[in-house]
């Protein structure tokens, strides 16, 4: 059976975060306050993000897809372990800090854990999410941490590098692994991925597409100081 793939056109009517179901914390952070969804934010909800569905969400930079990964980890908190995977040390610490600021004042504590990847870090065991290197969550596979279970969610950044020759066997190993050892919701997030269709095939997840952009993109040559748009 062929997967759904929700690329249509939204209606004119836009989805606001006011709207959804989610915990006060969220709704009254300041950034997200008032906040209208954009196209593909819209699109994830409407594939059942809020209810614990996989998603693979294709689109460009700076289009939302971070916010995305936002609304499934404050949903799954309550219930769970969120871990959000990043491909570089730089990425985690921007995300940590990012994600310590949205959960200031609430029960919930998040760590960055990137390094010492011949252990099983038995501290992550009091953190409800946990920002990790592909590497990092490797290694605490390998060590079969006893709190694997009580994760509900995984968010892959940069999701396209499962093609990448150095990084993307450990990426698929990891993936398998935890499909196979525990099945949690897992939100693939990318703008540039080859082949969306095998990936949210392989990932056994709904594929959310979109082309919007808050900056047009235009194409044409520049030469001998002019730029001439096609």
């Amino acid at each position: 059976m062929e997967r759904p793939h929700l690329s249509m056109k939204l209606p004119h009517h836009r989805m606001k975060l006011a709207e959804l179901p989610l915990p006060a914390y969220f709704r009254e952070h300041p950034p997200f306050s008032g906040l209208t969804l954009t196209p593909i934010q819209e699109k994830a909800v409407k594939a059942g993000l809020l209810q614990g569905k996989s998603l693979l969400c294709c689109a460009p930079t700076a289009s939302g897809k971070t916010l995305i990964a936002s609304l499934a980890i404050a949903t799954i908190l309550s219930r769970g372990k969120a871990i959000y995977l990043v491909p570089l040390k730089a990425l985690a610490g921007e995300k940590f800090r990012e994600y310590q600021r949205l959960l200031q004042g609430t029960a919930y504590r998040t760590i960055l854990s990137i390094g010492d990847i011949d252990s099983d870090s038995s501290y992550l065991v009091n953190y409800d999410l946990l920002i990790l290197t592909t590497e990092k969550l490797d290694s605490l596979l390998r060590h079969h941490v006893p709190w694997l279970n009580e994760v509900k969610l995984v968010v892959v950044d940069e999701i396209h590098l499962l093609h990448d020759p150095s990084r993307g066997p450990t990426l698929e190993v990891v993936l398998t692994l935890l499909r196979t050892l525990i099945q949690p919701q897992i939100i693939g997030l990318s703008a540039t991925v080859g082949n969306p269709r095998a990936m949210a095939d392989w990932l056994k997840a709904t594929l959310v597409t979109d082309s919007w952009r808050p900056v047009e993109l235009k194409q044409g040559i520049h030469c001998q100081n002019e730029t001439e748009f096609y």
